[in-house]
């Protein structure tokens, strides 16, 4: 490797196998500098192995092992026991001493077992680990990364504000936040795992079919001074340790039991990945390999937060760096992805993640800061382990080309995006707008249809991840005036459009608030999932009479659509907007959904005949809310705010 990436390999060819010796003794002589070493010199001694484990039976053979031994004294040898079926293919060693990583190929023959490995430092003390292959997963009859499609409903869950069903682990006294407090936004507030878990029957009733959760790794970060207020790491997207889920959710068996209840209910899981920053509590930062494994600059420089330098033609390279290589926060140091061991580190630990939960799909936040090459390396090898596991990104960009630019497209561009789908804030942008907004003196329903003309752009829209709020975004309810007709025309849009829809935890009973002044307003707890709360709104006892309609509505519109073959799957024709009024369709060969939408405030009346393109051959359309039919022969009175949705007959 180059002289600049301040690492030495050193080639054996060896087999671990019946028929080589006992043991082979590799000396590790380490040069360079000790890099951090007194950050950690208040931890106890101890020896990591990242992965933590790994399975016979994988595709790819390759593996490679990240060892660091904490307040050792640095390593000084490495000695492997015998191993059938595994290769040592080569040693690396780094400026830190506190570190190896080791490359193997794991034979198709290998069976589970345990590969010794000891560890001494220069005074002759040593450690030993007995790293563990075992049985790859097997289904059980359950699927798993068995991927997200358009026939799903995703449900956005903030863990640490959805519910607590564990009051135990609220808390940790050896973790550098301690503090759980309900009564103020910015810190924890004790939602964790189980209290999803516990509500797997609410999800069913609902109709949702996939749970995205926001990060569930550790973000053992402390509080940090952000702006005059101390803030902790609830939303989870500041990684300490990727091999952890925090204790405060409930740790590792407590996930591993949420996909096992969600699988045997029926429900997908979606984890929410970070490659482009870690916290800076994470343990390589605290403690790095090396320095180019986090990139550098002279001062603290922070992204720039813009897509375009990255598609843009005429970009300058400063802008382009701050875009990919500037720190996204203060708190959050840039991963230089360039590092191959770094790299391998991110993608190992994404099939890790896969195989050791069994979790179906993944989506990556703040997508296109990171390295474009590691992406699409990263996506290939998911895809080529899990070849059905889906993959979404967040791409919050200025256009649809832009946006288009970071997943499948038809663009000519000499970097094509292997990423199947995004989260479409060009959708969403526009569903609002076409809700809220005018143009001129009508309504500005029409930026919907054109944003949906420009899906030549996508290999496949239907991909995309299309949503009315999110964890930072306003919520729905609020954004469009706590208008409850407004509510239904958009609930009843976004789930016949194409594209796989989300809904955000409390949109389904009208959960309100704008994200000004603090993101922490739309990331309330849900109203029961604490045993103290005075009401439960988990139940209809616990709702208003307004917030049962609407969740009646969403539950009604989202079992229609689980059961449509025309919307989880069929084509999209859309028709001009006229004013305010909106009409497309959803159809194959066995179904076809009308949808008209009035966003005006005064009646508009259609005549159906306008549409016997998809209308010929039908009687009449049965509104799929209330089963009221109407002759297709005739025409229709638009009420107002306004949106129909007709299975044809």
């Amino acid at each position: 490797m180059s002289k600049k990436q301040r690492c030495l390999k050193l080639k054996v060819n060896a087999r671990f196998d019946s028929a080589t010796s006992p043991a082979i003794l590799i000396l590790l002589l380490f040069v360079g500098i000790n890099m951090a070493v007194a950050a950690v010199q208040g931890s106890a001694p101890g020896l990591d192995v990242y992965p933590t484990h790994w399975w016979v039976g994988m595709k790819n053979p390759a593996l490679q092992l990240l060892i660091h031994c904490r307040n050792f004294g640095g390593i000084h040898q490495v000695k492997l026991g015998s191993y059938p079926g595994v290769k040592l293919i080569e040693i690396h060693k780094f400026d830190n001493p506190n570190y190896l990583a080791i490359d193997f190929n794991v034979g198709a023959a290998t069976k589970p077992g345990k590969l010794s490995i000891t560890i001494t430092n220069s005074s002759g003390n040593s450690k030993k680990l007995d790293f563990e292959f075992k049985e790859h997963r097997k289904s059980n009859g359950m699927e798993y990364a068995q991927g997200i499609t358009a026939a799903d409903l995703i449900y956005l869950i903030m863990p640490d504000r959805f519910s607590d069903g564990d009051t135990s682990n609220d808390r940790f006294v050896d973790m550098n936040d301690t503090v759980c407090s309900r009564s103020n936004p910015f810190l924890r507030h004790g939602g964790d795992l189980q209290g999803i878990t516990n509500h797997l029957d609410y999800f069913n009733d609902l109709g949702v079919t996939a749970l995205w959760l926001t990060p569930v790794v550790e973000n053992d970060q402390g509080l940090t001074n952000e702006a005059g207020t101390m803030r902790s790491a609830y939303h989870g997207y500041a990684f300490t340790d990727q091999y952890k889920i925090d204790r405060r959710f409930g740790g590792n068996n407590a996930y591993s039991n949420l996909v096992e209840q969600a699988h045997k209910h029926g429900l997908k899981i979606i984890q929410d990945a970070v490659y482009n920053h870690f916290g800076d509590k994470h343990f390589l930062f605290v403690d790095p390999p090396a320095k180019n494994w986090f990139n550098q600059w002279d001062t603290y420089t922070n992204t720039n937060y813009n897509d375009q330098p990255l598609v843009d033609k005429y970009a300058s390279s400063l802008d382009r760096n701050e875009t990919v290589k500037g720190w996204f926060t203060p708190f959050m140091p840039d991963v230089n992805q360039q590092n191959p061991f770094v790299a391998n580190f991110l993608i190992q630990y994404a099939i890790w993640a896969v195989q050791e939960f069994g979790i179906d799909g993944w989506r990556v936040d703040t997508y296109f800061y990171s390295d474009r090459v590691f992406l699409n390396r990263i996506n290939k090898a998911l895809r080529d382990e899990y070849p059905h596991i889906s993959i979404f990104g967040e791409t919050t960009t200025k256009s649809v080309t832009e946006q288009a630019f970071f997943c499948e497209n038809n663009l000519n561009v000499s970097w094509k995006s292997n990423l199947p789908g995004v989260t479409d804030y060009e959708w969403f942008d526009a569903a609002i707008a076409s809700l809220t907004k005018k143009s001129g003196s009508s309504p500005n329903v029409g930026r919907l249809y054109n944003i949906l003309v420009q899906d030549i752009l996508y290999r496949n829209p239907m991909n995309n991840e299309i949503f009315l709020d999110n964890h930072d975004q306003n919520r729905f309810f609020s954004a469009i005036g706590e208008d409850i007709d407004l509510y239904r025309s958009g609930i009843a849009l976004l789930f016949t459009q194409r594209g796989i829809p989300q809904i955000y935890y409390g949109t389904e009973i009208l959960m309100k608030n704008f994200k000004d002044p603090t993101d922490a307003e739309v990331r309330k707890d849900f109203p029961g999932g604490w045993a103290d709360d005075s009401v439960n709104k988990f139940v209809p006892q616990g709702r208003s009479s307004l917030e049962n309609e609407a969740y009646d509505y969403v539950k009604k519109l989202a079992h229609f659509r689980k059961n449509s073959s025309a919307i989880k799957s069929g084509k999209l024709m859309q028709f001009l907007p006229i004013g305010g009024v909106y009409v497309y369709f959803r159809y194959d060969k066995s179904q076809t959904v009308m949808c008209i939408m009035n966003i005006d405030k005064e009646d508009r009346s259609i005549s159906f005949g306008r549409f016997y393109e998809r209308t010929k051959g039908f009687g009449h359309a049965e509104d799929v809310i209330d089963g009221k039919k109407y002759d297709l022969a005739g025409s229709l009175i638009l009420p107002p705010k306004k949106m129909f949705v007709f299975d044809l007959h």
